[in-house]
């Protein structure tokens, strides 16, 4: 009998993490009407000093630029963002947020600590703080990616 593979069971146990994280935003985002994609491209366009081009987003967000396109069109039927025509270049179009989207990044910010209390729930204190730093580490730690 072959012993159990350590770093495969952890692997495992990461990557059902990361899905269970992902259907509890997308269970907490859904009164929103926003999709985790969306949530994350709105809290992208909140960092910027100015409305960005859509290749700086998809560079950003590390998708094509046509993923950008999906998100952009999602965010603008929330009328969470728009399409604005550059100053410089008319063939240029930049991404802005909208009031709405504005408002939407308070709720957002509610959304995502619901789901990460949801997750940390059966954690003590101590143990958040351990887990912190180990991902930390590891978010962190030089990589081929």
């Amino acid at each position: 009998m072959t012993s159990p593979d350590p770093d495969g069971l952890l692997a495992d146990q990461l990557l059902r993490l990361a899905r269970r994280l992902h259907r509890l935003q997308k269970h907490h985002l859904a009164p929103m009407g926003l999709t985790p994609g969306q949530s994350r491209l709105l809290r992208l366009l909140a960092h910027y000093d100015a409305p960005p081009r859509m290749a700086d987003l998809a560079q950003d967000l590390e998708v094509v630029p046509r993923a950008v396109t999906t998100l952009v069109d999602g965010l603008e039927e929330a009328d969470c963002a728009r399409r604005v025509p550059d100053p410089e270049n008319r063939r240029v179009i930049r991404i802005e947020l909208t009031d709405v989207g504005r408002k939407a990044l308070g709720e957002l910010r509610s959304a995502r600590l619901a789901a990460a209390e949801d997750i940390l729930a059966p954690l003590t204190a101590q143990q958040r703080e351990q887990l912190g730093g180990l991902l930390s580490t590891l978010v962190d730690a030089p990589g081929p990616c």
